[in-house]
């Protein structure tokens, strides 16, 4: 092979390589998208797919106990290790419904209802937003500091369309905090809750979020 040739080869062989690293990149760009977008997709489907369970969960339930107790599982169940309470206002004052279950946190629930005036509990029940522990210290909570420094709370109301009926508290070991998405995923069920609660508890008359 002569000089002349021998470098057209080795040219159109550095060509090619070249090439081929640029494809190679190009389908790595690619599949990293795929992925990215495979995963994002999964992760707007987790929500979606509490959101069926949930309400598939209290189709059944035709009383109040029995609603809250499988409102208060599958609430359990979509925040890892947590303890579900649920604070209902009704008249002049509130009931509190604590969840069963295994749990790593137990706080004594007369001692987690006494923390707890009505007034607080229809400050947070008529908010538009999920209250954090320390928030819900500023409107007025009382409690052991033994019994609070040892987990992370948050409060969700439960009201839809003006009609305030309570909230929902989340807690778990202060270690493993509550995070954005877990109770984002809670506060999703909540309209559907609030509609199920009216249906099977007549009786709660719920307050009117202007007073």
């Amino acid at each position: 092979m002569n000089k002349s040739r021998y470098k057209r080869v080795c040219h159109l062989v550095r060509e090619l390589n070249k090439r081929r690293r640029v494809q190679e990149k190009k389908i790595d760009i690619l599949c990293n998208d795929m992925v990215s977008a495979h995963g994002e997709f999964i992760a707007r489907l987790k929500p979606l797919v509490f959101g069926v369970s949930f309400y598939e969960s209290i189709l059944g339930c035709n009383d109040l106990s029995s609603l809250l107790d499988a409102a208060g599982k599958m609430i359990g169940s979509a925040v890892d290790k947590s303890n579900v309470a649920v604070f209902l206002l009704d008249g002049d004052g509130f009931q509190l419904h604590i969840t069963d279950g295994d749990r790593p946190i137990q706080i004594d629930a007369a001692s987690l209802e006494n923390c707890f005036s009505t007034q607080v509990v229809r400050t947070i029940s008529r908010g538009g937003r999920v209250f954090r522990l320390e928030e819900m210290f500023e409107m007025g909570l009382e409690g052991d500091p033994e019994d609070f420094n040892k987990i992370s709370a948050a409060g969700i109301p439960l009201n839809r369309f003006g009609r305030v009926y309570g909230f929902v508290l989340i807690y778990r070991v202060v270690g493993n905090e509550l995070n954005a998405d877990e109770l984002a995923k809670v506060a999703a069920i909540t309209p559907g809750l609030c509609n199920a609660i009216g249906t099977v508890a007549p009786s709660i008359n719920p307050a009117n979020a202007a007073h």
